[in-house]
């Protein structure tokens, strides 16, 4: 609520100002001399700093336990400056399959092209990532909550495995927010968040941001660009230079002045506005989720529903000590197809119908690609979100034909259950 925000000195504003100002002015020569040779801390431009964005990151960085916050115009350019800063063309990366499918399309197709390849484990479990590490191998990344599978990493176990290969533990917290787990605290190195959705938590604003533990040593040897000179700086060293700080000073200093993904003032002042409301907000996803999760889990109609926090999910008791309070409110579910078939095949078919029904028949619930919002909202993936994926990846992901992904919003909980029941009723014929 209050870490970043002081009030205004000279007008006393208590709310963090807007600093719409595209750049700010220097005291003298040598103020501006010293603030680009990185001699000092100050604003200079707004696609590398801004005072309304600084807010927004330290309360980031407040929340999650790191030593500071780097903030990005969306969770994807979060994602991209993190892996520009670790990895070359000639690296490696090990990631889950189980991510959102425009970060795979990231990692499996951009950064390719440029030269770093990703390996993707189809698993949770920590030792089925050790065979995929290789001596170039700069980064081990997870989501926290798989979306949209469901799945729970082991994040101290693999912290432990990332830190034996000597690179960091990368982790998108985005479904989980800091409210319901701080990743730094099982040992994670770098957590990433979308903060579009639950930090924002109102569906108006895009926005991202990295935040750093402070812990990792990079003066290990595996990351020269953290210990070289650096031309366009005077010949100074990331790390020995800054320390603790190199990484973040790094990714400002070089990935959002030179790729340019900066979050706006506007936008870190309303996404500001939905981090003071978080905890109260989580609470009621949180019980709306648990609500209806339970609810389609005893409909004879429903196939399957993926929320860890039921006893019957293979990751519940995973879920239950990294997310005591809940594993989200973002989770999948599917139907059964009524009538007779004549191949799995054609039962699977019938299944991704019958789901498409039941989106095209809801009432209340939004159909849109996103998460997080006070609405609820429901999607699609394997047509939408991670379409682009091969049928291999789409299985690896726990991406099923039939999977509807569900964002449970603030709405009455009952007029939640009731859209879901008449929605299922059009589409397969069947009252629960």
């Amino acid at each position: 609520m209050h870490a970043g925000g002081t009030p205004d000195a000279q007008h006393g504003a208590r709310a963090v100002p807007i600093y719409q100002s595209t750049s700010f002015v220097f005291d003298d020569a040598d103020d501006a001399g010293n603030l680009f040779a990185l001699q000092k801390y100050g604003n200079i431009y707004s696609r590398i700093g801004n005072p309304t964005v600084a807010a927004f990151e330290e309360r980031i960085a407040s929340l999650e336990g790191g030593i500071g916050a780097v903030a990005t115009a969306s969770g994807m350019s979060a994602e991209f400056i993190t892996f520009a800063a670790l990895a070359g063309a000639g690296d490696h990366i090990v990631a889950s399959a189980q991510l959102y499918g425009g970060t795979v399309t990231q990692l499996d197709v951009t950064l390719r092209r440029f030269g770093v390849e990703t390996t993707f484990v189809a698993s949770s479990e920590a030792e089925d990532y050790r065979a995929a590490f290789r001596p170039e191998t700069k980064a081990l990344y997870v989501e926290v909550i798989g979306n949209p599978s469901g799945e729970i990493a082991d994040l101290a176990a693999l912290a432990d495995l990332a830190h034996e290969h000597g690179v960091p533990l990368v982790v998108d917290a985005t479904l989980a927010t800091p409210y319901l787990v701080r990743p730094i605290e099982h040992g994670a190195d770098i957590v990433i968040h979308s903060a579009t959705k639950f930090l924002g938590g109102h569906g108006t604003t895009l926005g991202g941001v990295v935040v750093e533990s402070g812990r990792f040593d990079w003066g290990g040897g595996k990351f020269p660009t953290m210990t070289e000179p650096v031309e366009s700086y005077g010949g100074i060293r990331w790390w020995d230079n800054f320390g603790e700080y190199g990484f973040l000073t790094k990714l400002r200093s070089e990935q959002l002045r030179d790729i340019g993904p900066s979050l706006s003032a506007q936008s870190a002042f309303q996404l500001l506005q939905g981090v003071e409301t978080l905890p109260q907000r989580i609470d009621a996803h949180l019980a709306g989720a648990r609500a209806v999760a339970e609810w389609l889990d005893v409909d004879p109609r429903v196939a399957f529903v993926t929320w860890a926090g039921l006893e019957s999910h293979p990751h519940h008791e995973r879920a239950a000590r990294y997310l005591p309070l809940g594993p989200g409110s973002v989770f999948a579910f599917g139907v059964r197809p009524t009538g007779e078939f004549a191949s799995a095949e054609e039962e699977a078919a019938a299944a991704r119908t019958a789901g498409e029904r039941v989106i095209e028949s809801l009432q209340l619930a939004s159909h849109l690609a996103n998460i997080g919002d006070a609405r609820t909202l429901v999607l699609h993936p394997a047509s939408t979100t991670h379409r682009q994926l091969t049928p291999e990846q789409l299985v690896a992901g726990g991406v099923r034909p039939d999977l509807i992904r569900i964002s449970v919003g603030l709405e009455d909980v009952a007029d939640i259950l009731w859209d879901l029941d008449q929605a299922i009723t059009a589409a397969t014929g069947v009252q629960r």
